[in-house]
């Protein structure tokens, strides 16, 4: 069994920065790709980033160039650094490990 716990939202002003974790408790394989979804008020969760062995890193186009995904095998934790952040990027955060899904942490943009 897996249980994923993500931390680090908050309010932050356009153009600021917060960095999510997402800790992982179980039987984690460095294998396995780890990803971070979001979801806005009204629209459908999305596929922000994924990060594969390797490791080798896939972002969406909206957030390219100013998110980073990373994680430490050792801590069983991922990471998104979020830099120049935007209005459009407010919703709730998820990471997601195979079959299993985190809580969600709210981030939310203010212009």
């Amino acid at each position: 069994q897996v249980q994923l716990v993500e931390s680090g939202g908050g309010l932050v002003q356009a153009g600021g920065s917060l960095r999510l974790s997402c800790a992982a408790s179980g039987t984690i394989f460095s294998a396995n790709s780890m990803r971070w979804y979001r979801q806005a008020p009204g629209k459908q969760r999305e596929l922000v980033a994924e990060i594969t062995s390797g490791p080798s890193t896939n972002y969406a186009d909206s957030v390219k160039g100013r998110f980073t995904i990373s994680r430490d095998n050792a801590k069983k934790t991922m990471y998104l650094q979020m830099n120049s952040l935007k209005p459009e990027d407010t919703a709730v955060y998820y990471c997601r490990y195979l079959a299993y899904w985190g809580q969600g942490t709210q981030v939310i943009v203010s212009s």
